[in-house]
C-alpha cells in the first residue's frame, strides 16, 4: 500500500455508510414482505428473510462502531476498538444462519411442498424498487472503497483492509443485489413455465450465495479479532526515519497490532549509537516518535526501546 493507505484508518469510525444502508432496508423489508404476502413467493419470503436480518446486522455494527469509541481504561488500557471486529464478525454468523440457513431451508420447503405464484406484478415491482435501493447503497459503498484503497486493488484491499464495518457493509449489499437477480430470475421463470419449484431453487440459490459470503466476511474478520498486525507502510516509515537519522543503527525489531480501526500498536526496538548519554538517547526516542505520529497519527501507542546489539525473537 501506498502513502494513501493511511486515509483508510483515520476514517474507519465513520457510521454514514452503515445508517445509510439501515434506511434502505428497512423500506426494503416492507415492501419484500408485502409482495412475499401478495405473491406466495418462497423467494421473496427468503428475501424478506435476508432483509430483515441485514438490519439486524447494521444495528449490531452501529453498536460496535459507539464501543469502539469508549476511552481506554485501567480494565481495557489499550481501548475497545475490536469491539467493531467482534459485532463484525456476529453480523457474518447471523448472515450465515438467519440469512443463508433459513433461505436454503424455505427452498427445500417450497420445492417439496410447491404451491403456484401468483400477483407476480406485485413481486417483480417490489424486487426493481429493491435493486434500485439496494443498487445505490452498493454504489456508495464502492465509491467509499475506492477513496480509501489508494493505489492497492480493489479486490486486494477488500483482503487488506482493517476497516471491518465498511466490508461487512460492501458484502452484505452486493449479496443483496446479486440475490434480488436471482430472485427475479426464480419469479419470472416459475410464473412462465407453470412451476413453482423453479422458486424454490431461487430460494435454495439465495441461500447459497448469503452463506458464501458470510464465509468469506467471517475469515476476513476473525484474523482481525485475533490480531493483525497493522498495514506495512507504518514499518516503512520507520525503517525510512532510521535512515535519515546517524544516531539510529538499525530498527533491531518491530512489532504492530491493530487494535481497530484507526488505532494501532506499535513495539519497536533500535540500535543506537554506542557513544550517547542517557539525555541523548531519551531525545532522539522523543524525536522517533514524533516523526512516526506526525506521518501516522494512527499510531495511538508507539513504544520505542534502545538497545546496542542485537535482539531476535523465536
Amino acid at each position: 500500500m501506498d502513502q494513501n493507505s493511511k486515509e483508510v484508518t483515520k476514517v474507519g469510525n465513520g457510521s454514514h455508510h452503515i445508517i445509510q444502508s439501515l434506511i434502505v432496508n428497512v423500506v426494503i423489508v416492507i415492501s419484500k414482505g408485502f409482495a412475499a404476502f401478495m405473491t406466495g413467493s418462497g423467494a421473496m419470503l427468503a428475501e424478506t428473510i435476508h432483509s430483515s436480518a441485514d438490519c439486524a446486522n447494521q444495528l449490531l455494527l452501529l453498536l460496535g462502531v459507539k464501543q469502539a469509541r469508549r476511552p481506554a481504561d485501567t480494565q481495557h488500557p489499550f481501548g475497545y476498538g475490536k469491539s467493531v471486529y467482534f459485532w463484525s464478525f456476529m453480523v457474518a454468523m447471523l448472515l450465515f444462519s438467519i440469512g443463508g440457513m433459513f433461505s436454503i431451508y424455505e427452498g427445500i420447503h417450497k420445492y417439496n411442498n410447491p404451491e403456484p405464484v401468483h400477483e407476480i406484478a406485485w413481486g417483480i415491482g417490489v424486487l426493481l424498487f429493491a435493486i434500485t435501493l439496494e443498487g445505490y447503497a452498493t454504489y456508495s459503498n464502492i465509491v467509499e472503497l475506492n477513496k480509501r484503497k489508494g493505489s492497492c486493488s480493489f479486490f486486494g484491499y477488500l483482503r487488506t483492509t482493517k476497516d471491518s464495518d465498511l466490508i461487512v457493509i460492501f458484502g452484505e449489499n452486493s449479496a443483496a443485489v446479486l440475490g434480488l437477480v436471482l430472485a427475479i430470475i426464480a419469479l419470472l421463470v416459475s410464473y412462465y413455465t407453470g412451476d413453482s419449484r423453479y422458486d424454490a431453487i431461487g430460494s435454495l440459490a439465495i441461500g447459497v450465495v448469503l452463506i458464501l459470503v458470510a464465509i468469506f466476511l467471517a475469515v476476513e474478520v476473525k484474523s482481525l479479532l485475533i490480531g493483525e498486525s497493522a498495514d506495512s507502510i507504518i514499518l516503512e516509515t520507520i525503517e525510512s526515519i532510521t535512515l535519515k537519522d546517524p544516531l539510529i543503527i538499525e530498527v533491531l525489531n518491530c512489532r504492530t497490532i491493530q487494535q481497530g480501526p484507526g488505532e494501532v500498536l506499535v513495539c519497536v526496538k533500535i540500535k543506537c549509537s554506542p557513544d550517547l548519554t542517557t539525555q541523548s538517547i531519551s531525545q532522539l526516542i522523543n524525536n522517533f516518535e514524533q516523526e512516526i505520529r506526525t506521518v501516522h497519527p494512527e499510531v495511538k501507542w508507539l513504544y520505542v526501546e534502545p538497545d546496542f546489539q542485537e535482539w531476535k525473537t523465536v
